[in-house]
């Protein structure tokens, strides 16, 4: 049985008592959504034990990080670094999202170190390992190539795949008759699209999608849905491709909610800021309620550099508006792979991003988190400050390095810190909570 079937049938799981306390909550609450499908728990039963990560329904916004090799760097040690900054920085999860290198020893070696959730995408294990055979490349795929990919991945422990079923041949009239600033970005949407162009078949992850609910049901794996033909400019957001995807995407929800399968479905990645309230609002009424797993989105194209903050803004407003999940983007984004710096830093702007959006949707305990670290600063308990805050490395560095430590205030300011003056002058109002000040007698 899954996660859901258990559900369904009243059963709470330990897994679902795990997630719970994670997120605080009550147990039955977990159970319900994952019921309903506005929860999902990724949790493939081939794996041991690691941390679980409710997505949806109420939960905490979650991040993920991507990480995975290229055919130029196939550094295994260098994935694991990258993994373990991730894990550091507060990452919930985490993709392999690898092309180079002996793909299933790094997916397995990524699996067997990692403590938290993790993802893949088959698509590209299936059209790297046919570019490497004699039937050299797309061309000489064959459909069972793509439903072959997926089963190894479930086999191989992964918790959650992306499955880019939503890209169906009709769309290829679409793309002709419309052409985008960009073209098709998703790098599985591509292979999709293209692959259906040279043979002229239907996409075999759409036409054999029984199968792979029944592979999903036997290791109890959580599909998320891909966004193929997701927008890689924001010239090319909501357009008529986009659409008809997401369309499809709602039907394959279904399907997988009627064969008792979890599922989450992805989302944009390129969309203008006054876009994205109605793309989200929009996903969700026809999904169902879905979890929705959200790249960024980028609310600009002009910041190579930058893109984990251009991501940051678009993700804070979508999670706000009911994203689920944001995919982290690293300062690399556009220009190269990432290193473990460049991880850090995609996976902390995320989580801002996130906690952002957290307060903005009443998350209980969220804006508590604020006021307690707000007490701090105002009593200037520098090391209270440090150990509460979302990136305690870069607090103390920072601190450091611009000559305030072991002062009483910081070099901003000095003596005259507003708060300091405030707070220690004897005739200043009362603390909150009643608390006495420096210098004013009892």
């Amino acid at each position: 049985m899954t996660q859901m079937t258990q559900a369904r049938a009243g059963r709470i799981t330990a897994e679902m008592r795990a997630a719970a306390r994670a997120e605080k909550m009550q147990a039955a609450r977990i159970r319900a959504g994952i019921a309903d499908g506005y929860v999902a728990l990724p949790c493939n039963r081939n794996r041991g034990r690691r941390g679980l990560c409710p997505v949806g329904g109420g939960t905490r916004t979650k991040v993920n990080a991507n990480i995975g090799t290229s055919s130029p760097r196939a550094d295994v040690e260098a994935e694991l670094a990258k993994l373990r900054a991730a894990e550091d920085a507060g990452a919930d999860t985490v993709m392999d999202l690898s092309t180079g290198g002996d793909l299933r020893a790094i997916r397995k070696r990524i699996c067997e170190e990692t403590r938290i959730t993790l993802g893949s995408v088959p698509v590209y294990e299936a059209v790297v390992s046919a570019a490497r055979g004699a039937r050299r490349g797309l061309a000489g795929m064959k459909a069972r190539d793509f439903i072959e990919a997926v089963r190894m991945h479930c086999e191989d422990g992964v918790d959650f795949v992306t499955i880019h079923s939503g890209v169906r041949r009709s769309v290829l009239e679409i793309l002709e008759r419309s052409p985008r600033t960009c073209g098709v970005v998703s790098r599985g949407g591509a292979f999709t699209v293209e692959w259906m162009t040279i043979t002229g078949n239907e996409n075999p992850l759409y036409e054999q999608f029984d199968e792979l609910l029944d592979m999903a049901l036997e290791y109890d794996v959580t599909m998320s849905l891909g966004d193929g033909l997701r927008p890689g400019a924001i010239s090319d957001a909501f357009d008529q491709a986009q659409v008809y995807e997401l369309n499809v995407l709602a039907e394959l929800v279904e399907r997988c909610r009627a064969a008792g399968v979890q599922c989450m479905v992805e989302g944009p990645g390129h969309v203008p800021l006054h876009q994205i309230q109605a793309q989200v609002r929009l996903q969700k009424e026809l999904c169902k309620g879905a979890p929705f797993y959200v790249l960024g989105p980028l609310v600009t194209d002009v910041a190579p550099g930058y893109d984990h903050i251009t991501s940051a803004i678009g993700g804070a407003l979508a999670a706000w508006a009911g994203a689920d999940y944001l995919c982290y983007v690293t300062p690399t984004e556009h220009l190269g792979l990432p290193g473990p710096e460049a991880v850090r830093q995609g996976v902390i702007t995320a989580r801002i991003a996130a906690h952002a959006a957290d307060i903005a949707r009443g998350l209980p305990g969220a804006a508590e988190w604020d006021r307690n670290f707000s007490l701090k600063r105002y009593a200037r308990d520098w090391e209270g400050q440090i150990k509460g805050c979302i990136d305690p490395l870069m607090a103390e560095k920072l601190r450091r390095e611009t000559g305030s430590e072991g002062e009483d205030v910081c070099t901003m300011c000095g003596d005259l810190c507003a708060m300091k003056v405030f707070r220690d002058h004897p005739d200043s109002p009362r603390l909150p909570g009643g608390g006495k000040r420096r210098g004013k007698k009892a």
